[in-house]
């Protein structure tokens, strides 16, 4: 009887850890590149970093975006380029400034990139279709062939820093 409860007790574990690992959300699919985003001036955020809810930007060092951001050669813009936005910060609770690879994770490809879609704040990938939630989703898949193979957008740090904010990874 003993034996028969701790096989069904092995069983029942493996179920369940089969079950939970098949809801995660890999965020890693784009290659992992250096980020850093120097905002921490407050005149500097105030130019270029992000108020409102939904309110955001792409940085991108070789498409020189935003036109006029001074990048310096301690400047990484990661994989795709970086989008960041302002959203719910999910650990917090609180607004706040949040970044991710701009990169499709479908499509995997540096020049195949997301864009917001100004009805819903959804990051879209026009080339595969994927939606991503991006104001309270930590990136993660809302449709298309991201939702159906659990592939959300690669985050990036976003740490106060005197007045401002650095994106980093």
């Amino acid at each position: 009887m003993i034996r028969y409860i701790n096989i069904l007790g092995v069983c029942l574990l493996l179920l369940l850890t089969a079950a939970t690992s098949c809801g995660k959300i890999d965020n890693k699919a784009v290659p992992s590149y250096v980020v850093r985003i120097d905002l921490g001036n407050i005149g500097v955020w105030t130019t270029f970093g992000v108020s409102g809810i939904g309110d955001y930007r792409i940085f991108n060092r070789d498409k020189k975006l935003p036109a006029n951001f001074s990048y310096n050669a301690n400047t990484y813009t990661g994989y795709g380029g970086v989008l960041l936005i302002m959203g719910l910060d999910s650990s917090t609770g609180n607004y706040a400034p949040l970044a991710y690879d701009a990169s499709c994770p479908v499509e995997a490809k540096q020049n195949v990139t997301v864009s917001i879609d100004a009805d819903n704040f959804d990051a879209v990938c026009t080339t595969c279709g994927s939606h991503f939630d991006v104001l309270q989703g930590m990136g993660g898949p809302k449709s298309g062939v991201a939702y159906t193979n659990k592939l959300g957008l690669r985050t990036y740090r976003v740490t106060a820093s005197n007045g401002g904010y650095v994106i980093s990874n």
